[in-house]
């Protein structure tokens, strides 16, 4: 496949790019805020990198974090979402984003993670054949997940319990990998697939299936963010002033995308996260990097009583807010970064 996008991605165009973006300072911001801080703690910050792109902004965020102070800046190759989670709480990775659902169960399991902020809403698509024209439609059907520990499990589980069917009883679930489970969508042996970005972008340029639902516009999914950003607990709690930092350079590069989505897809595809650069560019368009406008504790109740209704989770929506969230970093930047 060949790598299609205009021009080449220069740490100069992105520099001058996040200048452009905002007067008097970059939406609102000026760098002496940060210089009037304390250094962070440690120079070091480890993030996870996945093949979806909907992550954008952490991987937008590399120059961002290195004006924060951090000047080794990691990213560890991981095959999945199913990864993220294990990465935060063996303290393998420091902070990264992850979806809402999945985070919840990490939090019921005891994981030492702490959820931070939101991030943007939508991503999630599922496509189905001619047989499914909505969520109730999947009973009785075939449907294919990667693996039973993904985000595509957790979210469709929280789709299939608001309109009152159960992942676990009623639909026949198959593990496969996505490109196999987008080849048997094709040629209908399966029902159903929930793709992330850029899946959905390959699917509609292939013409495979049609789109059921998607988070990024059909409610209640595009009222709630799909993907929020969370921590390592030790790292946060021996490291405030390094986590509020990463925290803005990562909430900067959501605006950045928000506001400069052709300069975000070359960087993606310069840095090499997505060959494609069409494609990155209608997801930096399409998706809503709306942190500010979004209730982060909003989208964790939300989740939280999908997945207490199937019997997913245990413990309230209260347990869980009161000790598995922080909010005082994104409280502090919401009132720095005004857009």
């Amino acid at each position: 496949m060949h790598t299609l996008y205009p021009g080449q991605f220069t740490r100069r165009k992105f520099l001058n790019g996040l200048a452009l973006a905002g007067t008097a300072g970059f939406l609102g911001w000026h760098p002496r805020q940060a210089a009037a801080e304390p250094p962070p703690e440690t120079t070091r910050i480890r993030l996870v990198r996945i093949p979806s792109i909907c992550q954008a902004p952490q991987y937008v965020a590399e120059e961002l974090l290195r004006s924060e102070g951090f000047t080794e800046v990691q990213y560890l190759q991981k095959a999945g979402t199913a990864d993220i989670a294990s990465a935060l709480a063996s303290g393998e990775a420091d902070l990264n984003g992850h979806f809402a659902a999945p985070l919840l169960l990490s939090l019921e399991a005891g994981d030492p993670i702490v959820i931070l902020a939101g991030l943007h809403i939508g991503c999630f698509e599922l496509f189905g054949t001619d047989r499914v024209q909505t969520i109730r439609d999947l009973k009785g059907k075939t449907v294919a997940v990667p693996t039973l520990d993904s985000s595509r499990y957790v979210f469709l589980a929280t789709m299939m319990a608001y309109v009152g069917l159960d992942i676990r009883r009623d639909i026949n679930l198959v593990t496969l990998p996505g490109p196999e489970s987008i080849r048997r969508l094709r040629e209908r042996k399966i029902d159903a697939y929930l793709g992330f970005p850029p899946e959905p972008q390959e699917m509609r340029e292939q013409q495979i299936g049609h789109v059921v639902i998607s988070s990024t516009v059909d409610r209640p999914w595009s009222q709630y963010f799909c993907c929020m950003l969370a921590g390592n607990r030790e790292f946060v709690r021996t490291n405030p002033v390094a986590t509020k930092r990463a925290l803005r350079a990562i909430l900067r590069a959501a605006d950045f995308c928000a506001n400069e989505p052709e300069q975000s897809a070359q960087l993606m595809v310069s840095r090499g996260y997505t060959q494609r650069y069409d494609h990155a560019l209608q997801v930096m368009k399409a998706i809503p990097f709306q942190w500010r406008e979004y209730s982060a504790e909003d989208t964790l109740r939300f989740y939280a009583l999908r997945l207490h209704e199937v019997g997913m989770l245990k413990s309230t929506p209260h347990e869980l807010l009161a000790h598995g969230t922080d909010w005082r970093f994104l409280n502090e930047l919401k009132k720095e970064l005004k857009g």
